[in-house]
C-alpha cells in the first residue's frame, strides 16, 4: 500500500485538520461512525453509510492548511525529558531529530473491516486510541532500542520558525542543561558546559555541526521497523487498532465509540499482557491517583530468576473540575522534563492529543487527525514516512483538558526506585496542597480498594463518579470530588 509523502503530512496546528474550511467544533465523523457501528451482519444501507461517511472523512481528515510553529530561540525546549536552547544549528538539530524519531499514530482509512462493524477507518472516533498507541510506542522504543537511538532518515523540519523572542521561562547559556528533575543512568555521561543531552541521556560536543549517522542507530533499524509493524491496521498487530477495539469490549466499548483515557490505559495494559512478541515487559495502571510500590513490585519481581520485568507506569489523572487548575501546570512542565516520562495522553476538549513536551507557557504535541492510507507493514521495507511527523505543533498549557493519562517507564528496580524519588520531587508544588498522584508503600488492598483482585486491581471507568475508596489518613480521593476521568468525549 501507498503511505503519504513526507511533504504532505502536514496538519493544523491548535485546531487539528480542517474540511471544507469548517472548524472542529461539532464532528459529524465522529457521530456517523457511531451510527454505522451494528452488532450483526451489515446490510446494504450500512454499507451505503460507511462508504459515505469514509468519503467525508477522507476530504475532512484529508486536507490541510498549513500553519507555522514558532520556536523560541531564548528558552529551553523540552522533548521527552531531554532540553534544548535553539540558538545554534547544532541544537536545532538534536531538537529535530528527537522530535521526528518519535512514532506518530494517525488516523487511517480502508484497513480490513472492523470485527462487529462496517468500519474500515477510525476517522471521528480513534484519536484517544492512536494517542495511546503513541505513548506505548515510546515505552516500546526505550524498552527495546538504545537510548540515544534517533531514527538515521528522519526528516527535515516543515511550517517551523526559529525567532528569538522574550523568554517567559529561565533559559540557560548555549550548551549548558537546565535543571533536571531526570535519574542518571549508566548510559548517560555527565554533561559540561561544551555538551547538551541528547535524546536518552547522552551528552555530545557542540563542535560537531552535524550529529554523524550512528553504525547503532542503523543496526537498530529492523527493531525499529517491528515496533512499528506493531501497531499495523491488520487484525493480528498486537497493538493496532482491531486488537485494541477487541480488548476495549469488556470495558463496554466498541467500534466507533469514543474512548477515554483511562479507559485507554486499561486497553494498554491487556494488550501487553495478551502478546507473546514483547519480552520483560509489564504495565501497570494506578488506582485512584496512587501508584502502590508493592503491587509494581508483585508486578515486575521474577525472584525466581533474579531478574525484574521493565515496567511502563500510567497514571490516569484529573486536573480540575471543568477545565485545566492552574496550579497543576507547574507540575505538569516539570513531569514532561523528566527522563523517565513517555508523555502524556490527553489533549483539549473534544480533541486528543499526545504530549511529548514543552516550551514556556506551551505543550509540545503530536496530533492523530490527520487521515492517512493504510499501510502494509507485513510487506518487506514498507515505507515508514508516514509513522514520523516532520511537523512540530504546540499549544497553551492553558487550554489542556484536565482528563490525562501520564507515562513513565523504568528499566529495571533501579531505575524504579529513582523514577519514584524524581516524580515525587516534580509532583511537589506549594501553589497546590495535593499532589496530582502519589506514591505509597503497600498494595492496594492494604487501603481497602474495591475491585482488587490477585492477578490486577480494578480501575473503575464508569461515566460517573464510582464508590469512595479508603486512601491513606489525610489523603484526598479525587474520584469523589472530580468525577471519573473518562467524562471526556474526543471527536
Amino acid at each position: 500500500m501507498n503511505s503519504v509523502s513526507p511533504s504532505a503530512v502536514q496538519y493544523v496546528g491548535g485546531v487539528g485538520v480542517v474540511g471544507f474550511g469548517k472548524r472542529q467544533g461539532t464532528d459529524v465523523g465522529g457521530g456517523g461512525t457511531r451510527d454505522a457501528t451494528t452488532a450483526g451482519e451489515p446490510d446494504e444501507v450500512d454499507k451505503l453509510k460507511t462508504k459515505l461517511m469514509s468519503a467525508w472523512n477522507n476530504v475532512k481528515y484529508g486536507w490541510s492548511v498549513k500553519s507555522k510553529t514558532t520556536f523560541n530561540k531564548s528558552s529551553p525546549v523540552t522533548v521527552m525529558g531531554h532540553s534544548y536552547l535553539l540558538n545554534s544549528e547544532d541544537e536545532v538539530e538534536w531538537f529535530r531529530r528527537a522530535f521526528v524519531s518519535r512514532l506518530w499514530l494517525t488516523y487511517r482509512r480502508e484497513f480490513p473491516q472492523l470485527e462487529g462493524s462496517t468500519l474500515t477507518t477510525d476517522c471521528g472516533w480513534g484519536c484517544m486510541l492512536r494517542s495511546g498507541q503513541m505513548l506505548l510506542a515510546q515505552g516500546l522504543l526505550l524498552h527495546l532500542l538504545p537510548r540515544d537511538w534517533s531514527w538515521p532518515d528522519a526528516q527535515q523540519f516543515a511550517d517551523v520558525d526559529f525567532e528569538a523572542l522574550r523568554p517567559r521561562s529561565p533559559s540557560r547559556a548555549g550548551g549548558v542543561p537546565i535543571p533536571s528533575f531526570g535519574y542518571s543512568s549508566s548510559s548517560r555521561t555527565p554533561t559540561t558546559s561544551q555538551k547538551t543531552s541528547m535524546p536518552g541521556g547522552t551528552a555530545l560536543n557542540h563542535t560537531q555541526k552535524k550529529r554523524p549517522e550512528s553504525g547503532r542507530d542503523r543496526q537498530a533499524e529492523p527493531l525499529h521497523r517491528r515496533v512499528v509493524a506493531w501497531f499495523g491496521d491488520e487484525p493480528p498487530a498486537p497493538f493496532g487498532v482491531h486488537q485494541l477495539v477487541e480488548l476495549g469490549k469488556s470495558s463496554g466499548k466498541k467500534a466507533g465509540d469514543w474512548y477515554g483515557p483511562s479507559v485507554v490505559a486499561h486497553i494498554l495494559r491487556k494488550a501487553v499482557a495478551k502478546t507473546s512478541e514483547v519480552h520483560n515487559l509489564a504495565v501497570y495502571v494506578a488506582q485512584d491517583c496512587t501508584v502502590y510500590k508493592k503491587d509494581v513490585v508483585h508486578l515486575c519481581d521474577q525472584s525466581l530468576n533474579q531478574s525484574w520485568k521493565s515496567v511502563i507506569i500510567l497514571v490516569p489523572v484529573r486536573l480540575g473540575g471543568d477545565s485545566l487548575n492552574p496550579s497543576y501546570i507547574k507540575c505538569v512542565r516539570n513531569i514532561l522534563r523528566l527522563e523517565c516520562c513517555i508523555g502524556i495522553i490527553g489533549g483539549k476538549p473534544k480533541h486528543s492529543l499526545f504530549f511529548i513536551g514543552c516550551q514556556d507557557e506551551q505543550l509540545l504535541y503530536l496530533d492523530p487527525h490527520y487521515c492517512q492510507g493504510v499501510v502494509d507493514v507485513t510487506q518487506d521495507n514498507f515505507p515508514l514516512e508516514s509513522f514520523h511527523c516532520s511537523s512540530p505543533r504546540k499549544m497553551p498549557f492553558s487550554r489542556m483538558d484536565p482528563s490525562c493519562t501520564i507515562g513513565f517507564y523504568a528499566k529495571n528496580k533501579k531505575d524504579f526506585e529513582s523514577l519514584c524519588s524524581a516524580v515525587c520531587v516534580a509532583l511537589s508544588s506549594p501553589e497546590e496542597k495535593y499532589p496530582i498522584f502519589t506514591f505509597v508503600e503497600g498494595q492496594a488492598q492494604d487501603y481497602g480498594l474495591v475491585g482488587h483482585s490477585s492477578s490486577y486491581p480494578h480501575y473503575d471507568t464508569s461515566p460517573t463518579p464510582g464508590p469512595a475508596h479508603m486512601l491513606p489518613q489525610g489523603k484526598l480521593s479525587r474520584s469523589n470530588n472530580i468525577g471519573s476521568s473518562d467524562d471526556f468525549v474526543f471527536l
